[in-house]
């Protein structure tokens, strides 16, 4: 598994939590799994002991580079189950060894190109060497993001003939299609790829170099974090130019959602709360609340309290929340929001709460601990996303009782099932649903979940409904591996 960024290790984002709870589950569940990423200098500040694995002479633009493969050990050491996981990373400190992963103060580094293209070809190099000298045999390559891209395309490029690698499938999952590795057509030649390819049936793009559609041409096998999110970006409203390559291999494409780390995200079992609860006994989530009003100064208030939990930006739907903030503020409710991103929005939602003291509060910071008591103290959460590959809060809020409003859209749409008289009926319903990006279609769907609400049997039926939903890793990865299997064997994966 080839990635950025895994969890404990290095992480800016929930790419960073899927592979490393993938990596988890596929070991527990029997396999032999090798995780690679970058030795980042936030990877050694861990203080995790290092094992020199290898030196591998890469070829580069510039010729042969050394890299240094390290193993991390006793990462995951831990791990229940017959497989085995293994975390090395690519040292090249020249590369790696800086305070962001791909930024700094809010500037991508120039070299990035350079950067991952080293990554992934030394991924390739250090597969020779595990053939070679440790007689292991990869079967399969799951990549991930434009970061891990390349490595699919060298598979059946510049690593097709060595006779090891006939039999290694691929794979690529794409977290979030916005995100494609860009970069001028002249750097191409930094991949160390023929120039033909530099093609719109290749990795040419308008112009430009894109990695991420490098992956999509060349890997065996494609998934995105939702069946919905699929098939949307088959489409020009959500394909971000790359559509038609993906209709293109729809055949190869499916849907997986993800899953959360339901011991770190167990309100039974939480450090992060005031008080643990379970849907056996809700009490403790009453006391959550209360705590979270006193640590946020918000006033004791018994009506409901509002969380948002995400980046402040448009793709999150910021602004629709921030239009509706004071119609919210002449009800009974209060509201908390927590989140970093562009400075506009900050400032907005920090006025916002200057002119609502005790009613509405906002951190501008990440603070995980906090992270955990919103979930746990809020009633509602709202996620109105313009778009969402899968989303994890919203399954951490499933999983806390802290009833969804989401836009129906990528795995949100999946994940929560929206109220309506067959649903509730059913007991089925585990959340609320709004179509239209628009301020008063999310005040339309929060209104009425604030009337059902009032009704408590009712509301604490959804909560109950949410809580039981089977929000586990093991669920996906069984999926995955069902996939994999199928692609190895040489058979048609089924649609998922």
């Amino acid at each position: 598994m080839v990635s950025s960024e895994v969890v404990p290790f290095a992480k800016t984002g929930g790419l960073a939590d899927v592979v490393g709870a993938l990596a988890t589950e596929f070991a527990r569940l029997g396999h032999d799994v090798c995780v690679l990423l970058p030795a980042y200098r936030q990877v050694d500040a861990l203080g995790y002991q290092v094992v020199d694995y290898a030196r591998l002479a890469v070829p580069t633009a510039q010729g042969l580079v050394e890299a240094r493969i390290q193993e991390l050990t006793g990462a995951h050491s831990n791990v229940a189950g017959s497989g085995r996981l293994r975390v090395l990373t690519v040292r090249h400190d020249a590369f790696f060894s800086r305070s962001g992963l791909y930024q700094e103060a809010g500037r991508d580094y120039p070299d990035n190109l350079e950067r991952f293209a080293f990554f992934c070809r030394t991924v390739m190099e250090l597969l020779v060497h595990f053939g070679e000298k440790d007689g292991w045999q990869a079967d399969l390559l799951h990549v991930h993001d434009w970061q891990a891209a390349l490595c699919a395309v060298y598979l059946r490029t510049l690593y097709q003939a060595k006779v090891a690698f006939g039999k290694i499938r691929s794979v690529l999952t794409v977290h979030n299609l916005g995100y494609q590795g860009l970069f001028p057509a002249e750097h191409f030649s930094l991949t160390g790829l023929p120039a033909q390819l530099f093609t719109p049936a290749g990795l040419e793009f308008y112009g430009k170099l894109n990695l991420l559609k490098g992956g999509l041409v060349f890997a065996d096998l494609l998934t995105t974090v939702s069946p919905t999110y699929s098939q949307e970006i088959q489409t020009p409203e959500y394909g971000c130019g790359l559509e038609g390559v993906i209709s293109g291999r729809k055949d190869v494409l499916h849907g997986i959602v993800n899953g959360i780390d339901a011991e770190i995200w167990n309100p039974a079992k939480d450090p992060h709360l005031p008080a643990q609860y379970s849907v056996s006994d809700m009490s403790g989530k009453a006391r959550c609340k209360k705590g979270l009003q006193r640590e946020l100064k918000l006033g004791t208030e018994k009506g409901p309290l509002i969380g948002v939990i995400a980046r402040l930006t448009g793709q999150k739907g910021i602004d629709l929340v921030i239009d509706i903030i004071p119609e919210l503020m002449e009800l009974d409710v209060q509201v908390v929001i927590l989140g970093t991103g562009d400075v506009k929005y900050e400032q907005l939602v920090r006025e916002l709460a200057e002119r609502y003291p005790g009613r509405l509060a906002v951190r501008n910071v990440f603070d995980e601990g906090l992270a955990h008591r919103i979930e746990a103290g809020a009633d509602i959460f709202l996620m109105p996303s313009r778009y969402e590959p899968c989303g994890l809060s919203q399954l951490y809020s499933l999983r806390y009782g802290t009833v969804p409003i989401v836009r129906k859209t990528g795995g949100l749409a999946d994940t929560v099932v929206n109220y309506a008289p067959s649903t509730f009926k059913g007991s089925r319903a585990t959340g609320f649903s709004f179509t239209d990006t628009s301020a008063d279609s999310l005040l339309t769907c929060l209104l009425l979940a604030l009337s059902i609400y009032r009704k408590k049997a009712d509301w604490h039926r959804i909560v109950r409904a949410g809580m039981e939903q089977d929000l586990s890793w093991a669920r996906s990865a069984e999926i995955y591996l069902q996939l994999f299997q199928e692609l190895l064997e040489g058979k048609e994966p089924e649609r998922k």
